[in-house]
């Protein structure tokens, strides 16, 4: 049922109890009209009967008293709203009063005639030869009732049809942006972003209209958003791919050709160490040289790909990463702090932590002048759903800080770079900073758990 097609049923329900509650009242006040016409009517009729009575009584000369009756009801003729009937003395009808002419070809319903009608009232007097009965009779009453009452239903009945044929063409005219409307929605449902409505004459729709429009809008920017973080995700999943196998092949390749230049060099050594003292020092240098190139290569292959991600987990790999950060600037304190399962977030997700974590550390060792760096990372389980979490990650230093509103922090690939990590987890991500008075991170991601992490 459509809203113009409700609207109309409304007005048209509303106008019909109108029509009801006025007709009601006018038949009540047309009762009670007629009801006091022809209650006075009669009174009147029975009193002037009575005078004509009672003088013919006191003036026997006039003759006998229904004769008098007989002869007056005769010259009286019709009397409104009274039915008269004269009788003698063997119950012979000496007169009847004519019916009423007043509107005769008015001819009421009966179910109005029902409803309006008084109760007849009877008057009966005996007198000398005769009976004298006086009746009341609205007829006539009622016909003009009828006449005015049928010419104001012909007015309603009028009115009625008028106005629902303007109020259905008001509504049609009016709600005509409605159909605009539905279609737009619909269109935005499909996918279809770039929707605008119109403006539209009515204030309310449009209000309507420039909400759906800002509505759209704000969708088409949040897709451009959501594909600019799917993009963003997909890169850094590439770029961990190729990190991954770059680390690979540098443990495994180029660590076996180290691992065999030291074991020839060690032999060189070995069977050198008397003869040839010469080749042996040289040996030597060759050997801690090999040394030197797997230790920076293993730097190299941590900074790539932390080995202990893949087979310790999470906890694990940042525990070795703030020890070995920790033995590289012994001068600094780092806290590390975990709270709750960390063991089935996934390797995305955990990867990008330990990312997060580790620019977060650097940023703060490279600009902050930080002595201590505490880092919090708290899994809390959704009391409401088993297999959702929430990720709180707080990296917080006492460096010198900096004022936030000064900072382009676009500019801060450091800082640009974690953000995008969080956001692309619809993550939120925020930072707190005065001068003097250190640097907070907050990163705060919405997850569900998974088994296989």
């Amino acid at each position: 049922m459509s809203l113009k097609f409700r609207l109309n049923l409304l007005i048209t329900l509303l106008s019909l109890a109108f029509i009801l509650v006025v007709g009601t009242i006018l038949v009540n006040d047309t009762r009670i009209s007629i009801r006091e016409r022809v209650e006075a009517a009669s009174r009147v009729t029975v009193q002037l009967l009575d005078t004509v009575i009672i003088s013919s009584a006191l003036n026997p000369e006039y003759g006998p008293t229904h004769k008098v009756l007989q002869s007056f009801l005769q010259s009286l003729g019709y009397v409104r709203s009274s039915h008269i009937m004269l009788y003698d003395i063997r119950g012979n009808v000496l007169y009847e009063s004519p019916e009423s002419t007043f509107k005769s070809h008015v001819h009421p319903p009966e179910w109005f005639v029902k409803l309006v009608a008084p109760k007849t009232e009877t008057v009966e007097r005996k007198i000398r030869y005769g009976t004298l009965v006086v009746s009341s009779s609205a007829a006539g009453s009622i016909r003009e009732a009828w006449a005015g009452f049928s010419q104001l239903m012909w007015v309603g009945l009028i009115f009625f049809v008028l106005l629902n044929v303007l109020v259905y063409a008001l509504l049609s005219h009016s709600l005509r942006p409605v159909n605009r409307i539905l279609a737009s929605i619909n269109r935005m449902e499909k996918g279809d972003l770039t929707t605008r409505l119109p403006t539209f004459t009515l204030p309310e729709f449009d209000r309507i209209g420039h909400s759906l429009n800002r509505m759209a809008e704000s969708l088409a920017a949040e897709r451009q958003l959501e594909e600019n973080r799917q993009l963003t995700q997909l890169i850094q999943s590439h770029i961990e791919d190729e990190r991954r196998s770059l680390a690979r092949e540098l443990h495994d390749e180029l660590g076996q050709y180290v691992t065999a230049i030291k074991t020839f060099a060690v032999a060189i050594v070995n069977k050198t160490k008397e003869k040839s003292p010469d080749i042996s020092s040289n040996a030597q240098v060759i050997v801690s040289a090999a040394n030197q190139i797997y230790d920076g290569m293993h730097n190299i292959v941590r900074k790539l790909r932390p080995g202990a991600l893949d087979n310790l987990g999470l906890s694990e790999t940042l525990k070795d990463a703030v020890q070995y950060w920790q033995n590289l600037h012994p001068e600094m304190k780092i806290n590390l702090s975990l709270e709750g399962n960390l063991d089935k977030l996934g390797e995305t997700l955990n990867i990008n932590i330990y990312r997060i974590v580790q620019e977060g550390i650097n940023n703060a060792l490279k600009h902050a002048q930080a002595s201590i760096i505490d880092i919090k990372l708290a899994v809390l389980a959704d009391v409401s759903n088993t297999e959702a979490a929430n990720i709180a990650l707080t990296i917080k230093d006492n460096g010198v800080g900096m004022n936030i509103e000064m900072v382009d922090q676009t500019q801060h690939f450091g800082l640009l770079g974690m953000r995008e990590r969080v956001q692309g987890f619809h993550g939120r991500f925020s930072i707190t900073s005065e001068p003097n008075q250190g640097t907070t991170l907050y990163i705060n991601i919405p997850q569900v758990l998974s088994e296989q992490a």
